[in-house]
């Protein structure tokens, strides 16, 4: 069987912009590297049921979104929806209203567009964070890494600036308002957030700390409540590293991280109450994985090292949630982001 998968990256250097790939489940391996549209460091992607790819878009010195339409053959770029200012870090599609979010890490905002009928897009709000934490990366403010969907359908975003979380409303036209926030513990660094698919647990990934928060989340009111800390990281690692990505397995036994610096995939059984306990972390085999994901059948794991240029393969045990390494050095320039058509 063959799935195909996107790529978003940086292009600083050879990438072009947003790529897509082919996993051969037969094979055990990843081929057919093409470029799907040309943009200025599309890092991280979204795609509609309607077939719309929506990513980030730096273009000059205007940064914001671009929208693709998969629909046409060759992908056409129809809408780069970009201000003056740097461009986000993370967009989002909420298929139920109709809106796409985007979260910008340097200007500390959460906006929000409308999906109009042609898939463009239309903003309906923005609104800006403040504060700052203890470290050296949080002390010229806030800073927003992540906007998406909580299981009851609220936006919950991650402050990585101000290590708050906040839970917002979001009405039917776009608009949102603030029902809680969460603090995290210092220099937590608060970066990615999933959810359980079967109960209230969520997990928390703070970059800064390289640990994961498990959180109950209380649908009643929105609000996060502290249940456990867990490291991604062995305590003899001493030099720079960031947690990264966060992703959890379908049946909720299983959460993964991917860990910047140590370079590796954090592997964590979830148990019957929710709480974490490691039970691998293995090497990505390249630099900065930023992002990983698995496949639509969980039988696999694909990971892109952004430093080395490299995307790594894994077979995926559903018994143990363990890792085993399939393939890697396959070419990807500045990967970033993994997701699955």
């Amino acid at each position: 069987m063959k799935e195909s998968f996107f790529i978003g990256t940086y292009t600083k250097k050879t990438s072009h912009g947003v790529y897509q790939m082919t996993l051969d489940t037969e094979t055990n391996s990843l081929k057919d590297l093409q470029l799907v549209a040309q943009l200025g460091n599309p890092t991280y992607v979204a795609k509609s049921n309607r077939n719309y790819l929506y990513t980030v878009d730096q273009k000059e010195a205007d940064g914001g979104l671009a929208v693709i339409d998969l629909n046409k053959t060759p992908a056409e770029i129809v809408q780069h929806a970009v201000t003056p200012g740097n461009s986000p870090a993370y967009v989002a599609v909420d298929e139920d209203r109709q809106l796409v979010y985007s979260s910008n890490y340097h200007l500390a905002t959460v906006n929000v567009y409308k999906i109009q009928a042609d898939g463009t897009l239309k903003q309906t709000d923005v609104v800006t964070h403040s504060g700052k934490g203890p470290k050296p990366e949080q002390s010229d403010g806030a800073h927003v890494h992540f906007s998406d969907l909580t299981p009851d359908n609220r936006l919950v975003v991650c402050d990585l600036g101000t290590d708050e979380v906040y839970t917002y409303d979001v009405s039917d036209d776009g608009k949102l308002s603030e029902v809680a926030r969460y603090k995290t513990k210092a220099g937590f660094g608060p970066r990615h957030i999933v959810f359980a698919h079967h109960g209230s647990k969520a997990y928390l990934a703070g970059e800064l700390g390289s640990a994961v928060e498990v959180l109950d989340y209380d649908q009643q009111n929105g609000k996060f409540s502290h249940v456990q800390s867990i490291s991604t990281i062995p305590t003899t690692w001493h030099s720079h590293n960031g947690a990264a990505a966060i992703k959890i397995s379908s049946d909720d036994h299983f959460v993964y991280v991917s860990n910047r610096g140590y370079d590796s995939l954090a592997v964590f059984k979830v148990s019957s109450d929710g709480s974490l306990s490691l039970v691998q972390n293995i090497s990505v085999e390249g630099s900065f994985p930023r992002d990983f994901s698995l496949d639509p059948s969980e039988n696999f794991v694909v990971c892109v090292n952004q430093n080395t240029d490299n995307a790594t393969l894994f077979s995926r045990s559903k018994e143990t949630g363990k890792l085993t390494l399939l393939e890697k050095d396959v070419a990807v320039p500045e990967g970033v982001c993994v997701l699955f058509n």
